[in-house]
This record gives C-alpha cells, sequence and structure tokens, in this order.
C-alpha cells in the first residue's frame, strides 16, 4: 500500500522549511579597549620584584609596630598595582594621615597613607590608651602632629631596609597633610605604583597606602627586573664577617678517633679477657688508619710515635663521608 501526501501535508512541510533559515555567523572581533591616557609603563616583572620588596617591608612595619604600639600587629601586602595619580586621590578616605617622603638618589615625591582608623589607634595606644578608635572632629594637636611625624619616620627606616636588595635610599619626611586635595606631587594622569597593606592592630583593621610615582621609580626599572634583583640577594661576605666566622671555628669542640682497625668476638671471649692477649683485627698491618671527626671518616692517617706519645699522621682525605653509629 503506497502512502501519498495530501496538498495540506506538502504546504506544511514546505511552511516549516521556510522557517528553518541558516543562522548567521557572528563575525564579532575580540577587541580590547585600550586608553592612552593610562598606558601601562611598568611590566609584569617589576610589579612582582615590588611585591616582594613590599612583603619585606610589610614584616619590617608589623615588627616596628608590633614593640611601639605593645600589641600584635599584622601588616600584609594586599596589592600593588599600577593606577593613574588621580585615581589614588580619589580612593584617599577622609581624616587620613599622609606622608609625603622623598628618598635620595631617587628624584621627586612619594606619599604613604595611614587610613583613619589605624591613626586613630595609634595615637589611643602611643598615648597610654586601650586601641580605641576615638575620631576627632578638630585639627591635630602639636603633641599628636610630633607623635606621627615620629611614627612615619620610623616607618620610613623600614622603607629604607626593604629596597636595600636594589638600591640604598636616604628617605626623608617632607611634611605631614590630612587633605589629599593639597597634594600637588604629581600631575594627574601620571602613572603611579600604588602599594595596599591590609593593616590589623589588635581587633581593628585598617590600610596604609603607600604612592610611588613612576617619574620616581623611572631611573631604576632596570634594576626592577627579577634577575637583577636575585642576583643583588647574594652579599658578598665582609673581612670581620670572616674573621669572626673563623674564630669561631677555632674555639670549636669536636670528638676525634684514630680507629686501628674493628673485629668481631663472641661474648665469652671478650669476657676472658687477660693481660697480654692478642686479638685479631680484620685489617692488615699496613692498612690506613681511619680518623673519624664526630663519627663521620674524614682523613686516611699512619700509626707512629711524636715526642713519646703514639700519635697519627694524615696521610689522605676521605671524600666518601662516611657516618658511623656509635651503637
Amino acid at each position: 500500500m503506497t502512502d501519498v501526501l495530501s496538498d495540506e501535508n506538502i504546504k506544511t512541510i514546505l511552511s516549516s522549511i521556510g522557517k528553518q533559515r541558516p543562522k548567521a555567523i557572528d563575525k564579532k572581533r575580540n577587541v580590547q579597549e585600550y586608553d592612552f591616557k593610562k598606558a601601562l609603563r611598568f611590566s609584569q616583572d617589576h610589579i612582582r620584584t615590588l611585591s616582594r620588596i613590599h612583603e619585606n617591608f610589610s614584616r619590617l612595619l608589623a615588627s616596628y609596630f608590633s614593640a611601639q604600639l605593645r600589641t600584635y600587629v599584622q601588616v600584609n601586602v594586599e596589592a600593588v598595582e599600577e593606577v593613574s595619580y588621580q585615581e589614588f586621590i580619589r580612593n584617599i578616605e577622609k581624616k587620613s594621615m599622609l606622608g609625603v617622603f622623598e628618598a635620595s638618589p631617587l628624584q621627586g615625591s612619594m606619599v604613604m597613607d595611614f587610613s583613619p582608623d589605624v591613626v586613630h589607634v595609634m595615637f589611643d595606644r602611643l598615648l597610654g590608651g586601650q586601641g580605641n578608635i576615638l575620631e576627632k572632629s578638630s585639627e591635630l594637636t602639636e603633641i599628636e602632629i610630633s607623635v606621627i611625624k615620629r611614627v612615619f619616620a620610623k616607618s620610613l627606616d623600614c622603607f629604607q631596609e626593604a629596597w636595600l636588595s636594589v638600591i640604598k635610599l636616604t628617605p626623608e619626611l617632607k611634611e605631614i597633610e590630612v587633605n589629599p586635595q593639597f597634594l600637588t606631587t604629581s600631575s594627574p594622569n601620571e602613572t603611579v605604583i600604588l602599594v595596599k597593606l591590609q593593616t590589623k592592630i589588635g581587633n581593628v583593621e585598617g590600610i596604609i597606602n603607600i604612592c610611588l610615582p613612576h617619574v620616581v621609580l623611572e631611573q631604576i626599572l632596570p634594576k626592577l627586573s627579577a634577575k637583577h634583583w636575585l642576583a643583588n640577594q647574594k652579599k658578598a661576605i665582609e673581612i670581620h664577617e670572616m674573621e669572626a666566622l673563623e674564630e669561631k671555628l677555632q674555639s670549636t669542640k669536636m670528638e676525634i678517633k684514630a680507629v686501628l682497625g674493628q673485629t668481631t668476638i663472641e661474648l665469652g671471649d671478650f669476657l676472658n679477657l687477660k693481660n697480654g692477649d692478642v686479638i685479631r683485627l680484620n685489617e692488615s698491618y699496613d692498612s690506613p688508619v681511619t680518623l673519624q671527626v664526630d663519627n663521620k671518616l674524614k682523613f686516611y692517617a699512619q700509626p707512629g710515635v711524636s715526642k713519646g706519645r703514639m700519635a697519627v699522621q694524615v696521610t689522605e682525605v676521605s671524600t666518601q663521608g662516611v657516618v658511623f653509629d656509635d651503637d
């Protein structure tokens, strides 16, 4: 029996075919926007090196704050990123404390920013309090300015030590500012490195920001490569260090044993030993004596007499490094 399509079935099939049109191929190009006002001037290698430097700085800063504030302080690098100076200024919290400093031989000014919570806790701890956040609406007193200047100055000492692996800096605090709008250290579109340090003093958390303009770091950018930074970690040993090390070695006490030979005997024979008995060793009479230093084979020697006393003379240095067990 043959199936025959009706006119209605044919119209239905043709209409469904017309609806199934091929999908258009999406030919959108993968284009990334680039803002020439925010040109990237630091490579990822530079960012990684700056991160290592400021990780060391954060450890030094945590140790200093813990000693000065008499409480447990944590300082960790949260981010090291490249931004514009205008963006850095815009994100500064109100009532923050800004320290403008220079670090010769670098040319230009840098900024260290303490967030309000960090500043208030520091003031309270340094002035004898328990570390409570006491917000001030009035201007800083001369005593408070003196206190915060000392904190900034000591923080810059830690900054100097952290940068010794790259360059010897001499940081100097220039001014303390509380209004970021008055800072004119760089042009608004200048590229800067922003280092964010997450800081926890007791139970209070805050941020310490460090702004490093590109114009300041430009002359030392070649030194911020990982290859150069790691090479500078190999510090040359100075003469006084060699002398101190030699002096320590001279006074070191070590156990030295000259072993003529070894053998194995039964316990009964050992208990029955008398004066004049002979114990046969495994070594030949002309075999060298092994000289052990702290149970490690270091030298070979020959037995003899020196100034009427039994002695050994070193004949060869052992390179095996065999370790002997006293048991």
